[in-house]
């Protein structure tokens, strides 16, 4: 059920994502809250992906889903 949560709440940002070229892609979702994402596209080499990751897709994860306590990539 976290992992729907989680997914619903990306959904919400991959279109800023794609309109730059970019996607994510929800690889886990831990019992401990840790979300694991793989940046792709444009979005896998850019340098402001680091920014994107905590400014943007988790903020918006930790708001949706209180669960959350933070998004690492792999």
């Amino acid at each position: 059920m976290l992992k729907e949560k989680v997914q619903e709440a990306l959904n919400k940002v991959r279109p800023s994502l794609q309109a730059d070229g970019g996607d994510v892609q929800l690889v886990d979702v831990g019992e401990d809250g840790v979300v694991k994402v793989k940046l792709t596209g444009a979005c896998g080499g850019c340098p402001m992906s680091q920014m994107t990751l905590k400014m943007g897709i988790e903020r918006v994860l930790k708001d949706t889903v209180p669960e959350v306590v933070r998004v690492e990539t792999v």
